[in-house]
């Protein structure tokens, strides 16, 4: 069987990722285009592919795929998160394959995407043997609940760096460095893993500590409080308690 071929849209990190990925596992991969190719190259991307991938930011995936003549042979599909079908629906073989992993540049995202992660999927099946064939574990999410599971991964990754960066704020002013509380960080997420979050779930608002949640209050600078209240109430919510700081 001859190998598939993918076309990516989008020289950023995610398609520069998928691309050396996807050539790893013996796809073979046309030049990446770039958000500033040529009309006609981008009109043309489906020709001789089996696979074209938009790696664009979201809010340019609907423009990038009106712009590609359809093909009947060549599934469209973009690597957006919070976007479902209906972005590239005007392809006969429409399709979205989110790599629910960080990707901080191509070679690092590269080996992320080898290494058995997961992804969601819609779409054409070829959405699925793309992930089977990068060794990766999908799960399928309807257009309805799109926005509602990246929403969860913006928390579960982009929120958790807000929180750390808030981390490194408080133990600065305290004189601890950052780097002693990475193996608590390590331990915390390893404990979620195996017991799950409400189980896993230590300190103050857990146990009811309303006057420790107190004395945090009052040390800590004013422009961390609110963060601070918000995930304490948070907390005694998965701890099934329904005081708050």
């Amino acid at each position: 069987m001859a190998a598939r071929s993918v076309r990516i849209i989008g020289n950023g990190r995610a398609g520069g990722a998928m691309a050396a990925a996807l050539s790893e596992v013996g796809w073979k991969v046309h030049p990446v285009l770039g958000r500033s190719a040529p009309a006609a190259q981008v009109a043309s991307a489906a020709a001789g592919a089996d696979l074209v991938l938009i790696a664009t930011p979201d809010t340019a995936v609907s423009e990038v795929a009106a712009a590609i003549e359809p093909s009947v042979i060549a599934v469209v599909a973009h690597l957006a998160g919070s976007l479902g079908l209906d972005a590239v629906s005007m392809h006969p073989r429409p399709a979205a394959l989110h790599p629910l992993m960080a990707l901080p540049d191509a070679a690092v995202g590269a080996r992320r995407l080898l290494s058995g992660g997961w992804f969601a999927v819609a779409g054409d099946p070829l959405a699925r043997q793309a992930v089977a064939d990068l060794g990766g574990r999908a799960f399928e999410v309807t257009d309805a609940d799109r926005a509602a599971y990246h929403a969860a991964a913006v928390v579960a990754s982009n929120h958790l760096v807000a929180l750390l960066g808030q981390a490194e704020r408080i133990a600065s002013g305290a004189g601890v460095p950052f780097a002693a509380f990475i193996d608590l960080v390590r331990a915390t997420v390893d404990n979620i893993d195996e017991l799950g979050p409400a189980a896993a779930l230590t300190g103050p608002a857990a146990r009811g500590d309303v006057e420790t949640i107190r004395r945090h209050l009052e040390a800590i600078a004013p422009a961390e409080r609110a963060a601070y209240e918000a995930l304490s109430a948070q907390a005694c919510r998965l701890a099934g308690r329904t005081e708050s700081a």
